[in-house]
């Protein structure tokens, strides 16, 4: 089960409470204190482990609690210190505060340890109160209690290039094609039930890591649908890549401009995010109609056919359009990288396509949070 929102209370461990003692030893007579102090409670910590990958393993937990320290004893003796509770979370999960929706914690970096909560301070045993006035003091301090906090852990993958379209495009054929991922591909609607990642090796030096969601429908942003719960999986990824059906009964520019609506409504940073725009499902078409669905959508977003400059060899008997700046240079976010028709089942444009969201990711990648 694919969990990425949990609510919990942490506590970590109060303070033991000092030691009333005094010495007590053959021949010695009138023995002064020696009350040890209490052990500091737990430490409450954070720590980041990449083999995990939900939130399942805090599934009907509500309370998390670290160890209490133990009590002083006689001779000076301090008390045990409280066992520290360890919190292990994926990378990519936020610690927001419950009651007022602050981000205490982002925890994206692996093997990243923090101390959240600090356990209670133990109490000081008799032993520290004697003096010339007080030669036999008859009380110890109690442990500080520990603190306690109601937070809300949110899980929003890591991902390089994060598939954005309608339900049943083709997002997860196009994952299983190109990286080691193994969703469940059918024939009917959201079939993506749970956001997958999958590794796209390119060769042995370069790869990325590409981030498939449940499809996004009209009004998401409002809260139909899957891909609400959802979409913030894509808001850490640096390159978005949408992918519109050639076959389906929805104009292209309508499920474009829906899209593109859908995520600035839920995010403006998503919006301003730079992409690059994949025309499913070709194979499903002639040759003849693709191609010229494909340059109908290049004249609605106002690009031309460009064959001139084929940096990614894609197949020219289809249009697509590839941005001839450099990649350096500052152009208008609302450009797509490249828009170019793909069959993931024929396995059409394919290689190019990865080659493609390599360059954009690495080059024209812009600030994530």
């Amino acid at each position: 089960m694919f969990i990425d929102n949990v609510e919990l209370t942490l506590s970590s461990g109060k303070g033991g409470a000092g030691c009333v003692s005094f010495r007590q030893e053959k021949f010695v007579l009138k023995g002064g204190p020696d009350g040890g102090d209490g052990g500091r409670g737990g430490d409450v910590f954070f720590l980041v482990d990449k083999n995990a990958h939900t939130l399942s393993s805090f599934r009907g937990k509500n309370h998390l609690k670290a160890k209490n320290g133990k009590p002083g004893e006689g001779r000076k003796k301090y008390g045990k210190k409280g066992e520290s509770l360890t919190v292990v979370v994926p990378p990519g999960t936020q610690v927001i505060d419950s009651q007022s929706g602050e981000v205490l914690l982002d925890l994206t970096q692996d093997a990243q340890r923090v101390k959240f909560l600090e356990g209670g301070k133990g109490g000081l045993g008799n032993w520290h109160f004697r003096s010339s006035t007080n030669q036999r003091p008859t009380y110890a301090q109690p442990g500080l209690p520990g603190e306690s906090k109601d937070v809300r852990l949110e899980l929003k993958l890591i991902a390089d290039v994060g598939l954005v379209g309608f339900p049943n495009v083709g997002k997860s054929t196009l994952i299983s094609t190109v990286s080691n991922a193994t969703p469940e591909v059918a024939n009917y609607e959201f079939t993506t039930l749970t956001p997958k990642l999958g590794v796209v090796q390119i060769d042995d030096l370069n790869s990325f890591v590409m981030a498939d969601i449940p499809g996004i429908i009209e009004g998401a942003s409002d809260g139909k649908g899957l891909g609400i719960d959802f979409l913030r999986h894509i808001e850490r990824t640096k390159f978005l890549l949408f992918m519109i059906d050639l076959a389906n009964y929805r104009p292209l520019n309508e499920q474009y401009e829906t899209l593109k609506k859908e995520l600035k409504n839920f995010s403006c940073k998503l919006d301003e995010r730079n992409f690059a725009v994949a025309l499913t499902r070709m194979d499903a078409l002639s040759v003849e109609e693709a191609a010229y669905k494909s340059e109908q959508f290049l004249k609605y977003l106002n690009l031309p056919k460009t064959d001139t400059e084929n940096r990614y060899r894609f197949d020219e008997r289809f249009a697509f359009f590839v941005q001839e700046n450099e990649f350096t240079q500052e152009i208008e976010r609302n450009i797509p990288l490249f828009v170019a028709p793909i069959s993931s089942l024929s396995k059409v444009n394919i290689n190019p396509l990865k080659y493609a969201l390599l360059e954009g990711m690495q080059k024209r990648s812009g600030d994530f949070a």
